[in-house]
């Protein structure tokens, strides 16, 4: 039969990505390792952590909010558990994130602009106000400031009458990303591993049912990373935290169940579910095989999913519902324990109410109408799925061995590998977007430039910035500040020493010491970090 034209002269995964054939029969997958294919729940987990997957229960809806106060907050919050979400995730702004107090000259302009405001324990506290804690589960996406959040959200459970020990959730912890992909580190890299090590071990002594940990590709995925760098270079950050906290004396056993993981979902559907089942067997093989985990639960990968903000257009918005709705198609098809999906106007603003409200829809659709939860690893046994997955878990450990060549993953990131590698594949991407090899619907083809869609934005202004300034001097007025002195220097002397900083935390945030005022405590004990240049 003669063979039709097509319409270009190579296919491939994504720019740069693998080449691909026009079909795949069973000849394009290893006999040996198709045919033993394990079902859903046995190791290495390809096909699923859970042998019923969806049908036992559903992933957990988790919609990333946070802006402005902590009242308007709240309120959004309220508004997305009435809507049917099933997990909170909270969006903190940036000066949170790096450790300076609303009022700190560096914060003027940012205050509530990219997430909430918290200064102090009072804004944990009300920013929870009405939603017990003992009843939620709760993602916080913080890192270099992550001892100090967490312990101002154990505070303020206990403050409710909760128990720490069955709170439930994830905090971020993820530094290594920070120096990678999104900079919102403050001390260099050994003091920052100690924190997150401290997290994990406090944790795992303290709150067996906190994931003491969040390893992040989605933000490398953000800065321009392919689906295999992702997934290598977060897979190669789990592995230096294992050995951290093996290194700290103790077993993989006793803290693996509960690290968790992060990833994006592109638009490229087929790819992405390919990554999820890959990632899948690369962590158990490693987990198993190189650090001689014998709990089942230290070798499964459990992840939470958000959509690929990064893919979003302002060009023609209402696109954006289309994109997200094929990410989150893959986060399930992949089996993610938990899902966020992107609000359509993300690129032109923080999300309203509206947005929010189809965003969360999108995922009730396809847990209640599509008919996908309700058989475990649909795609899996497709030649091409399994041949993909294969693939990307064969360049997952092309990296990971390159990685441990240069003497693990702290070396790496000191050199820029990582950083490098990200950047071009980043640069490749957005030559492709602009030469129209990667078409962009709206932006780069099938564009209108005479009609502009109406969408109505949510403004955050002025007023929210004053209103948690003059808070934070009221709460500065009113506490007892011989108390916060006394427990600063706590806080200082254990961080000079060996000590899990924890507990000397929960009892400095007690005395409403702000984020700002512990953080400029290590900031004299641990210096500050200068990214290195990078050519």
């Amino acid at each position: 039969m003669k063979k039709e034209r097509e319409r270009k002269e190579e296919f491939r995964t994504t720019v740069g990505g693998t080449v691909l054939k026009s079909v795949y029969t069973a000849s394009d997958v290893e006999e040996p390792k198709y045919e033993k294919l394990s079902l859903p729940g046995e190791y290495p987990f390809t096909r699923n952590i859970r042998s019923t997957g969806y049908r036992s229960r559903l992933w957990t809806m988790r919609q990333y909010a946070g802006f402005a106060t902590v009242e308007e907050t709240n309120r959004r919050y309220k508004y997305l558990y009435e809507q049917g979400q099933t997990g909170f995730s909270v969006a903190f702004h940036l000066p949170t994130q790096v450790g300076y107090d609303s009022d700190h000259p560096l914060s003027a302009g940012e205050v509530g602009r990219c997430g909430v405001a918290i200064d102090s324990l009072r804004e944990m506290e009300d920013l929870w106000d009405g939603i017990p804690l003992t009843d939620v589960s709760t993602s916080m996406t913080i890192n270099a400031t992550a001892p100090i959040i967490l312990a101002m959200y154990i505070v303020a459970a206990e403050k409710q009458g909760a128990d720490k020990s069955k709170l439930r959730g994830t905090v971020q912890n993820d530094i290594l990303k920070e120096y990678i992909a999104r900079n919102t580190y403050i001390f260099g890299p050994n003091p920052s591993m100690r924190l997150v090590t401290d997290i994990c071990s406090y944790c795992s002594q303290n709150m067996p049912r906190w994931n003491s940990i969040s390893i992040s590709g989605y933000h490398m995925r953000e800065a321009g990373a392919t689906a295999i760098q992702e997934a290598a270079f977060t897979i190669a950050d789990g592995i230096a935290y294992v050995q951290a906290m093996r290194d700290r004396g103790m077993k993989v056993d006793s803290f693996a169940p509960r690290f968790s993981f992060f990833f994006a979902a592109y638009t490229n559907l087929l790819e992405e579910v390919a990554k999820f089942r890959a990632l899948r067997r690369v962590w158990a093989k490693i987990m198993k095989e190189r650090f001689g985990a014998k709990n089942p639960r230290s070798m499964m990968l459990r992840y939470h999913v958000q959509t690929d903000g990064f893919t979003l257009t302002k060009e023609q918005p209402f696109n954006n519902i289309v994109r997200v709705t094929i990410q989150a198609l893959a986060a399930v098809l992949g089996g993610c324990q938990s899902l966020h999906t992107n609000s359509f106007d993300e690129a032109l603003a923080l999300p309203t109410e509206e947005a929010v409200k189809v965003a969360l829809r999108t995922q009730q659709i396809i847990a209640y109408e599509s008919g996908l939860p309700d058989t475990v690893d649909p795609l899996g046994g497709a030649y091409y799925i399994e041949w993909l997955t294969d693939r990307i878990e064969d360049g997952i450990m092309e990296y990971i061995d390159k990685i441990d060549e240069m003497g693990g993953t702290l070396e790496a990131i000191k050199r820029g590998y990582i950083q490098k590698e990200i950047m071009n594949s980043a640069y490749g991407y957005q030559k492709a977007v602009d030469s129209g090899e990667q078409v962009i619907v709206g932006l780069n083809k099938f564009t209108d430039a005479e009609t502009e869609e109406e969408v109505n934005l949510l403004e955050i202004g002025e007023e929210a910035e004053k209103k948690q300034v003059e808070r934070l001097k009221r709460l500065k007025r009113e506490r007892d500040n011989e108390k916060v002195t006394r427990a600063l220097s706590k806080v200082r002397q254990v961080a000079r020493s060996n000590e899990n900083i924890m507990p000397v935390l929960v009892e400095a945030v007690k005395t409403y010491a702000t984020v700002g005022e512990i953080t400029d405590v290590l900031r004299d004990v641990f210096g500050e970090y200068r990214e290195p240049t990078i050519i």
